[in-house]
């Protein structure tokens, strides 16, 4: 499976008064690592558009089992992968560590979505093409 990290440091704005990263903050970074993920495999957003008809990856469902608190200052590192593809969903899981450990486990369903070729201004699910099925799965 093809596999993104990236480093992230914890900044004030990410905190609530407690000093912990409020939850919603890690979703929104789940987001960047997902598109941070097509982007370093070679499919950046412009692609999706020009290349694939596509107008987005839009999320149905998301959740996090949390471990370890991080505050501000802190740096963790999201590792981002596509554990499954469908023919047009997929899911995509994130781990997130806090040095070695292991702080949260992030999961999503997102969906390939294109204009209806019937109704332009509808959208309608697309199917997973081949090359980005191979460059994500590595078969």
């Amino acid at each position: 499976m093809f596999v993104n990290r990236r480093e992230v440091q914890i900044q004030w704005g990410d905190c609530d008064p407690a000093n912990i990263v409020y939850y919603p903050r890690y979703f929104a970074m789940f987001d960047d690592s997902t598109s941070t993920l097509f982007e370093v495999a070679g499919f950046s957003k412009q692609d999706l558009v020009r290349k694939y008809g596509l107008v987005g990856i839009p999320m149905v469902d998301t959740r996090a089992k949390f471990y370890i608190p991080s505050t501000y200052g802190d740096w963790i590192t999201i590792e981002t992968r596509i554990e499954s593809i469908k023919r047009s969903s997929f899911e995509v899981k994130h781990n997130v560590y806090k040095a070695e450990a292991l702080a949260i486990e992030g999961f999503e369903t997102r969906v390939l979505v294109g204009r209806d070729p019937v109704n332009p201004d509808k959208l309608k699910s697309a199917p997973f093409p081949a090359e980005m099925v191979a460059k994500f799965t590595g078969s």
